[in-house]
């Protein structure tokens, strides 16, 4: 698989992007693909070559906003032992303290401030799980409660994420009477990246929950839920600001660097099923109640014992059988330790 590391270069080049976009801009206005026809920019031909197959060959592109400096791998140099990569064209050495155990580095992206670093890592074979994890995805309360069936243990994470969301949308409203749009934008540009380090920690636990369980990760299939139906104007912003499916990508990747398989069931009544007796119970916000058996849980709580429960999507009908078992008229076992 292919993973994009970053980092800090402390280097200018300020003067290699300009011409970059001159080049960008050309070949877009001129339609060309040669690299005879960009000489005269200046640019180191490995560099050019790159940007002349990336706006030469994609007709979408209409103009340049932003720009990176991109080098292909036979133009990289790289030391394991000395933990280094260096680029000859741009004279270029750096430090790298990412993982060292990648097959090779497939390019490199360069703005003025950063190196993106593409490597391929061997992808490890899939463990065959003893358990099943769920994963229940929420707009409000935890970002992702997880629970496992087999021991009953459950695990809340992200509980931050809503206050953040609040924050920043406070100082927008403030912002945006005032019309200060580019402050709008720094603030909003801010939101995005404190909730997308947030997800990444939530997506590493969650997968250390799973290597720690021997289990797989059960995910709800989320896709076109915010086309569903209507919903009220305060509970429509959240699940707009809701990035379910970037935790969604980061669990996948991580989940895959460690051999976990990963799959998804039908999202349908998991809030509402009760997870011990099947039968449909009573959720009222974060409460479940089933009226069937009497078990009472958070609702979320249940939600995540019913996704580790079903049948993976498009799976044989022989494992759904054998998960439903696991549970099915055992109401001793422990639930709800939250970790």
């Amino acid at each position: 698989m292919i993973l994009t590391f970053k980092v800090k270069h402390n280097r200018n080049f300020s003067v290699e992007l300009r011409k970059a976009k001159q080049i960008a801009e050309f070949v877009l206005t001129h339609k060309t693909r040669s690299s005879k026809d960009v000489k005269q920019f200046g640019l180191k031909s490995a560099i050019a070559n790159q940007i002349l197959r990336k706006y030469g060959n994609n007709k979408t592109i209409q103009n340049v906003n932003r720009i990176k400096l991109t080098v292909p791998s036979q133009s990289i140099q790289s030391k394991k032992d000395q933990k280094t990569i260096e680029i000859p064209c741009l004279h270029l050495k750096m430090q790298y303290n990412f993982r060292n155990d990648y097959e090779k580095i497939n390019q490199i992206e360069l703005d003025n401030e950063y190196a993106y670093v593409s490597v391929s890592i061997k992808e490890q074979e899939k463990i065959t799980p003893k358990a099943w994890i769920g994963v229940d995805r929420n707009t409000t309360g935890h970002v992702a409660v997880i629970g496992n069936p087999t021991t009953g243990k459950v695990w809340k994470l992200g509980k931050e994420a809503l206050h953040i969301h609040h924050k920043y949308k406070s100082i927008r409203k403030d912002l945006q009477k005032k019309i200060k749009l580019r402050l709008i934008k720094k603030i909003k540009n801010r939101e995005s990246r404190i909730i997308r380090d947030l997800n990444h920690k939530i997506a590493k636990e969650i997968v250390n929950i799973a290597i720690i369980n021997n289990a797989g990760i059960k995910l709800e299939q989320l896709d076109g839920i915010r086309n569903n139906k209507k919903h009220t104007r305060k509970f429509n912003y959240s699940l707009h600001s809701w990035s379910f499916h970037q935790l969604q990508n980061f669990v996948e990747y991580k989940a895959k660097l460690f051999g976990i398989p990963l799959t998804y069931v039908e999202p349908k009544y998991t809030s509402q099923d009760c997870s011990r007796c099947r039968d449909r119970g009573i959720r009222t916000e974060k409460k479940f109640v089933c009226q069937s058996c009497g078990h009472v849980d958070h609702a979320d709580a249940n939600a995540s014992f019913n996704i580790a429960l079903r049948q993976p999507i498009n799976s044989n009908i022989g494992q759904l059988n054998k998960d439903r078992d696991l549970f099915k008229g055992n109401t001793d076992t422990p639930r709800g330790e939250i970790l």
